[in-house]
């Protein structure tokens, strides 16, 4: 069973950091670890994805740049640093794991942490 919870959203002015954290519980033996989020009125969107290990992560167009993935394994943690954050960042987000490679189904969700930035 995998058991996901996210923490650190909050409201920022523009070019302002968060950070966010996934506390991830999980035992497949490989795992993609992923940053999703929605804004309202909008579809879904990838953010950041990572396969558990250590492969090189992979972003969103719309975030790179800005945006860090980073999971401590030991702790069972996994991150999203955000930096220069813009109002267009604004949403949900969602972290999730996928039991395989990061094009896999993601099949396990978090709660959701809302990130509101402001211009």
């Amino acid at each position: 069973q995998v058991q996901l919870m996210e923490s650190g959203g909050g409201s920022v002015q523009a070019g302002g950091s968060l950070r966010l954290t996934c506390s991830a519980s999980y035992h497949y033996s490989r795992v993609c670890l992923a940053w999703f989020r929605q804004a309202p009125g909008k579809e879904r969107e990838g953010v950041a994805y990572i396969e558990s290990g250590g492969d090189t992560p992979s972003y969103a167009d719309s975030v790179k740049g800005r945006f860090t993935i980073s999971e401590d394994k030991g702790r069972k943690l996994l991150y999203l640093q955000m930096n220069s954050l813009k109002p267009d960042d604004t949403a949900m987000y969602y972290c999730a794991v996928a039991g395989g490679s990061c094009y896999s189904r993601y099949n396990y969700w978090g709660q959701g942490t809302q990130v509101t930035v402001s211009s």
